[in-house]
């Protein structure tokens, strides 16, 4: 049997894998080891692969602390206050509490860097309370899948760290160009939902409360502390992003400890309504204690033993890709389009149709080292092309059928995963038209980085 038959025959049997639901990660490596053998190549060369992304890419150690600085906000109660002060501001318009679900996951996004922790995060805050003030549980569900699409585009962001690892770019100007597209990605599904929500009636509205919006800022003046030290470190270069994942850790365990004791000491509830807090429990949150941290870094050692291995191994794909000379066949379809628009519209069209298959981070590792070097020679700046490229990605999470914000979403809400479909449309041509607005304006992404 020839080499292509065995070549079609594997991929056809990994694809069948992936459609009965095996993991992404047992899939590559399936298709990994079967052309390994076909290609005659030692396992060895896989193993001193893996090794190599691990004991090499420091910059990847950032991933599973901004991982646990997520999940520290989120157990402390900081993430709560973050999205009550989001209520506050756009209670008043209709659909107010969806358009805060929106802006919630926008804050989220600016300390967690994830989509799946953002999505699970604010899914399970606000949809309970969607559902109560008048909104469909579809649309609700819905909501909380397409803000989770910010988690990796709104500095800091796990994709732009593996990003800047694979093309060699600096990982703090990749943070940096992500923050106009994340805030315009958060303001586009905003305007999207307020039409929805206008057109079918949804949502109790209430009074702009100056006093409201004041007091629940700060509420969450420690969310914002956190979101700001971050942004100001790796914007003025006090420190590297793996540096600041560090930094917020140790922020998120001294804010859960101290804010624990300080709620004990004083005898306060913090259960109660905002309205009901004393100036002093508004300026602390729940908190966790000292027993509670292995439970939360497990948490996130779990996320982080399925992404770590998946970017991994998709490295060595990326490998056997090359030799097989897909990375030749699709590099010259691109650059047979000419032009910069062509070319640009090209890479824009394959990434969108990958994302509908596979997640972001094989995505990533596959297809950039391919269209990136396309992309610079015919004149986009590397730094946008990679805030596109991680657009078109991020899009991906909310498009069927993979569509992995949808999976999160449906399971932290109860509602069935082909039920939420409908109700994404409106957030996918939102999210589209950014991402149009975003490739064609330069400027959008690059603004804001100092002189390069």
């Amino acid at each position: 049997m020839s080499d292509p038959t065995l070549i079609t025959l594997i991929s056809i049997a990994v694809t069948i894998l992936f459609m009965m639901g095996v993991p992404v990660f047992l899939v590559i490596a399936y298709w990994v080891i079967g052309m390994s053998f076909v290609l005659e190549l030692q396992l060895l060369n896989m193993g001193a692969a893996l090794q190599d992304v691990f004991t090499d890419g420091f910059a990847l150690l950032a991933m599973p602390l901004f991982i646990l600085t997520g999940d520290l906000i989120n157990r402390s109660g900081i993430a709560r206050r973050l999205s009550d002060f989001a209520y506050a501001c756009l209670g008043w318009i209709r659909g107010g509490l969806a358009m805060a679900s929106l802006g919630a996951c926008g804050l989220f996004a600016a300390i967690s860097g994830s989509n799946s922790a953002t999505t699970a995060t604010i899914g399970s805050m606000l949809h309970p309370e969607m559902v109560k003030g008048g909104y469909d549980e579809r649309f609700s569900a819905a909501t909380a899948a397409a803000g989770g699409t910010v988690g990796i585009i709104i500095p800091p962001s796990i994709i732009f760290i593996v990003y800047g690892f694979l093309m060699n770019l600096p990982i703090s100007d990749l943070f940096v160009a992500g923050i106009i597209p994340g805030a315009l990605m958060v303001g586009g599904m905003m305007l999207a939902c307020f039409i929805i929500c206008w057109r079918n009636g949804w949502g109790y509205l209430i009074a702009l409360s100056p006093f409201r919006v004041f007091k629940t800022a700060l509420g969450a003046w420690l969310g914002f502390f956190a979101i700001g030290l971050v942004l100001w470190g790796i914007y003025t270069g006090k420190f590297s992003p793996t540096e600041a994942a560090g930094v917020t850790v140790g922020f998120g365990i001294i804010a859960g400890l101290v804010s624990w004791v300080v709620s004990k000491v004083f005898r306060m509830d913090q259960t109660k309504d905002w309205s009901e807090k004393s100036a002093l429990s508004m300026l602390v949150v729940e908190g966790f204690t000292i027993p509670q941290i292995p439970s939360i870094t497990m948490r996130s050692a779990q996320i982080t033993g399925i992404l770590a291995p998946l970017i991994a191994i998709s490295v060595v794909m990326q490998q056997i890709l090359s030799l097989l000379g897909a990375q030749q066949v699709i590099g010259d379809f691109v650059t047979s389009m000419g032009g910069y628009y062509p070319i640009l519209f090209t890479a824009m069209g394959i990434v969108f149709i990958c994302g509908m298959v596979l997640e972001s981070l094989p995505v990533t590792i596959i297809l950039a080292p391919i269209l990136a070097p396309i992309a610079a020679s015919v004149g986009v700046d590397p730094v946008h092309f990679a805030v596109i490229f991680l657009v078109g990605a991020s899009i991906g999470f909310v498009t069927p059928p993979y569509g992995l914000n949808l999976y999160v979403a449906s399971g932290v809400t109860g509602v069935p995963y082909f039920r939420l479909l409908r109700y994404t449309v409106p957030y996918l041509f939102a999210l589209i038209s950014v991402w149009i607005i975003v490739s064609l304006t330069p400027e959008l992404a690059l603004f804001l980085l100092p002189e390069r």
